[in-house]
């Protein structure tokens, strides 16, 4: 392998309702990984969940998002790794018979079927490297109650919430009502437990409307969360792993999201060029931001993250409590997303950032080679 490019392959698409997201994550890295050290292998998941494997060529130099064509050879990862990489890797089976060969994933996927563990444990199971975190940090990373609940457990301060499923909703509604009005208070905001980019978010200032809040963010989770509304700085930080660190992962320098919108939805973050402000570094005093920075690598080590996540933070405006917010195992990678953004603003450019996180994945598959089955 020494004279021979690692091949990459890149993973967007999806089934989730991120899907526009992820083609436009997918432009940046491929457009920024290493050529000198990587041959980019690019896989598309459409939205009826097929993967095709798609013509490089057809990514043009001005493009924002990774072209999708429905019609490419659909692909199957074989489920045994490759004899012919010493790094691992697979073979991808293509319609019509014939196959290529990959060492390795790269998983630029955001949401349901895609961040959750689901496509990281189908990777395990084929034995490929990839680049993020591994089954349970990603299904804990995207199960907000389940954050939130080992989170607080570990002494971090997180935003009040109550979990509603459907059991609760169809059986105890009156009671749920209530708790969220003695624990919660108005406004609140009701969202899926398992969603990204503030998809299905609604915030609720009426009392009235939280029935039919709580009954239309059932189109996107069977479990949803309702928190209390907090007037606060919404803060953010990257996280990287590091190979053979005593000070365990790196911290970013803190970024400050602003939304012009009422607050960061998805029209905010991704319709709405003006849709918010980035400053970055955040304007933060040097104890808050260390502070910040000590619970992001915390949350990161208590939910078993590996390779990368970003961390979210409120910051009461009023009282200057902290709070955490979420952590994202698959962050946004577009040109204008806080993950690499921050990361150039702590000194990391962003192919060099790529780079590291190959690096990682195949350490960490190296390593679990290794053990004992």
């Amino acid at each position: 392998m020494a004279d021979k490019k690692i091949r990459v392959a890149v993973l967007y698409g999806g089934r989730s309702g991120e899907h526009d997201v992820s083609l436009r994550s997918a432009a940046s890295v491929i457009r920024n990984l290493d050529r000198d050290r990587f041959e980019v292998i690019p896989i598309g998941i459409d939205k009826q969940g097929c993967w095709r494997l798609q013509d490089l060529s057809k990514f043009g130099p001005d493009d924002v998002s990774m072209p999708m064509d429905v019609d490419a050879p659909q692909v199957m990862v074989l489920p045994h790794p490759s004899k012919e990489s010493s790094i691992g890797g697979n073979l991808v089976a293509v319609s019509g018979g014939s196959s290529t060969l990959f060492h390795m994933a790269f998983p630029v996927l955001h949401g349901s079927f895609c961040e959750d563990g689901t496509l990281q444990g189908l990777l395990e199971m084929a034995d490929v490297p990839y680049v993020g975190c591994g089954v349970l940090a990603s299904a804990i990373g995207m199960d907000k109650d389940v954050a939130k609940r080992l989170a607080q457990a570990a002494g971090i301060p997180v935003v009040p919430w109550v979990k509603v499923d459907l059991d609760d909703w169809k059986f105890r509604r009156e009671s749920l009502v209530q708790e969220v009005h003695d624990k919660l208070g108005f406004p609140c905001f009701v969202k899926p437990a398992n969603a990204g980019s503030s998809v299905g978010v609604q915030k609720i200032i009426n009392p009235a409307r939280l029935g039919l809040a709580i009954q239309d963010t059932f189109k996107y989770d069977t479990k949803i969360l309702i928190e209390k509304a907090i007037i606060a700085r919404e803060i953010e930080v990257s996280v990287l792993e590091l190979i053979d660190s005593p000070e365990g992962p790196r911290v970013s320098v803190p970024g400050e999201i602003e939304p012009t919108h009422e607050f960061y939805s998805y029209e905010a973050k991704y319709l709405d060029d003006n849709g918010a402000r980035l400053s970055i570094p955040a304007k933060l005093r040097d104890d808050q931001t260390q502070e910040i920075q000590r619970m992001a690598r915390e949350t990161f080590k208590i939910l078993g993250c590996e390779g990368m996540a970003r961390v979210d933070f409120f910051v009461d405006r009023f009282k200057g409590t902290l709070y955490l917010n979420e952590i994202n195992t698959i962050p946004g990678f577009t040109s204008i997303s806080m993950y690499p953004k921050m990361w150039e603003a702590s000194g990391l450019p962003y192919k060099e950032l790529l780079s590291q996180l190959v690096d990682l994945a195949l350490n960490r598959h190296k390593i679990r080679r290794k053990l004992v089955r």
